[in-house]
C-alpha cells in the first residue's frame, strides 16, 4: 500500500477533551506507523503540549504541526532534545492586540514568541495550558513588544455569543484567526493554517496529494479539512466543518477516528472492541 500522509488533530480528535487517549485509537494509529504511513500531529497547542501526544503515541520521526501552522518541528531522535525546527512564521502582534484589548480588555491574552516561550497578560484557568509552566506573566504592554507566532485572546467571563460578537467587531484582516471553544480566539500570522504547514510537510515528504488525510473537530481545522484529500471529521463536530467532510465519523467519545482509519484502511475491525480504556492520558 502506498505510504500516506495522515494529519491529526488532538483535541477532540486523538484525545478526548479531558485528555485522555483511547486503546483503540492508540491501537489503530500504531499499526499505521508500523506500516509505514507518515503520521503528522497537526495542532492549535504550542509544541510542548503537542509533544505529550506524541510520547503518549511513542512517535520518534515525522513532523509536528503545531501553533495553528505558525511552527513546523521535524522529530530526530538523535537530537538532544528529540526534535528540531523546521519553520517557524512570526508577526508583530501590537496591533491585533491593541484591537483585542480594545474590545475586550478584561480578557486574558497571551504571545507565542519564535523561541517558543510565551508570555501571557494573567494565569490562565487550570487545565487549558497543558504545559503552564512554561508561561511568564507580564504587563499587557509588554506583549506589545514582542514578536509572535500566535496570539490567544480567552474571555473567561461573558457568553460564547458575546465573545463572537465582539470578535466580529475587531476587524482583523491583516492575520488568520479562528474561534474555539469556551470564548478562545487563536490568531497566527496572515496566511497561516495548519493546512499551509502541512503543504510544507507534503512537500518534504514528497507524498502525492492524492494520499493526504486529515481528521479534526474545530472550526481552526477548516483550512486543513478543505485542504486534505480525504477529510474526515469528528461526529461532535459543527455542520459548517461537517459540510467539507469526505466522512463524517463518530464523536471522539465513541473512538471514532479509529473508526474512520479502519474504514479506510480496511484494517481488522477487532481492534474497535478493545476494552478499556481511557485512562491513558496524554
Amino acid at each position: 500500500m502506498s505510504k500516506h500522509l495522515i494529519a491529526l488533530d488532538i483535541d477532540g480528535t486523538v484525545v478526548n477533551y479531558d485528555g485522555s487517549l483511547s486503546e483503540p485509537v492508540r491501537e489503530v494509529l500504531t499499526q499505521l506507523v508500523e506500516a509505514g504511513h507518515h503520521l503528522v500531529i497537526s495542532t492549535g497547542r504550542a509544541l510542548p503540549g503537542a509533544l505529550e501526544v506524541v510520547h503518549a503515541l511513542d512517535l520518534k520521526e515525522g513532523f509536528v504541526v503545531c501553533s495553528n501552522g505558525s511552527v513546523v518541528v521535524k522529530l530526530d531522535p538523535a537530537s538532544p532534545l528529540g526534535w528540531e525546527m523546521h519553520h517557524v512564521v512570526s508577526f508583530d502582534p501590537k496591533d491585533a492586540l491593541e484591537k483585542m484589548y480594545e474590545a475586550l480588555p478584561n480578557a486574558l491574552f497571551l504571545v507565542e514568541d519564535p523561541d517558543l516561550h510565551r508570555w501571557a497578560s494573567g494565569p490562565f484557568p487550570a487545565g487549558e495550558l497543558a504545559e503552564s509552566d512554561t508561561l511568564d506573566i507580564v504587563d499587557f504592554e509588554q506583549l506589545l513588544e514582542k514578536t509572535a507566532t500566535r496570539i490567544v485572546m480567552r474571555e473567561v467571563n461573558g457568553t460564547a455569543e458575546e465573545f463572537a460578537e465582539a470578535v466580529d467587531r475587531l476587524g482583523l484582516h491583516e492575520v488568520s484567526y479562528s474561534v474555539g471553544w469556551s470564548n478562545w480566539l487563536d490568531i497566527a500570522p496572515d496566511g497561516v493554517s495548519k493546512a499551509s504547514g502541512l503543504e510544507l510537510v507534503e512537500s518534504e515528504l514528497g507524498v502525492d496529494h492524492e494520499l493526504t488525510i486529515c481528521a479534526g473537530d474545530g472550526l481552526n481545522d477548516i483550512e486543513m479539512i478543505e485542504w486534505a484529500h480525504h477529510a474526515i471529521v469528528m461526529g461532535q463536530s459543527k455542520d459548517v466543518l461537517k459540510q467539507r467532510a469526505s466522512v463524517v465519523t463518530k464523536s471522539v467519545d465513541d473512538d471514532g477516528l479509529a473508526v474512520a482509519l479502519v474504514d479506510y484502511f480496511d484494517l481488522d475491525r477487532e481492534v474497535l472492541s478493545l476494552s478499556g480504556s481511557r485512562d491513558t492520558h496524554a
